[in-house]
């Protein structure tokens, strides 16, 4: 186990929950868009909907693949045993709410 893991052992990272409002969903450059920003957070972000795992969303590939389509719901995390030492979850939770305005302000589209 790293002190990185150990150090977020039993810590509760934040999830959000966000309606996809582009009008093509995580599409082409919707997707383009949310994956830089996700990378920008330096953060390790996961995506998923009902039905279908969570996909890393640093990976345009992995994001588009996934089909998160106009309107549904999907779920945002991060990957506690991957979450680099600088971050602390508050940081965690301000990156995800960006995120979760991105996507439903439809700015990704």
């Amino acid at each position: 186990m790293t002190a990185e893991s150990r150090r977020n052992k039993g810590v509760p990272l934040p999830v959000r929950k966000a309606i996809v409002q582009s009008p093509i969903g995580l599409h082409a450059r919707p997707a383009a868009i949310f994956v830089r920003a996700v990378t920008e957070s330096g953060l390790p972000v996961r995506i998923g909907k009902d039905g279908v795992p969570p996909v890393d969303a640093r990976s345009l590939l992995e994001v588009m693949t996934a089909d998160f389509y106009c309107g549904c719901e999907v779920e945002l995390s991060v990957d506690s045993e991957a979450l680099p030492a600088r971050y602390s979850v508050e940081s965690a939770e301000a990156a995800l709410e960006g995120l979760t305005l991105l996507l439903e302000a439809g700015a990704a589209a």
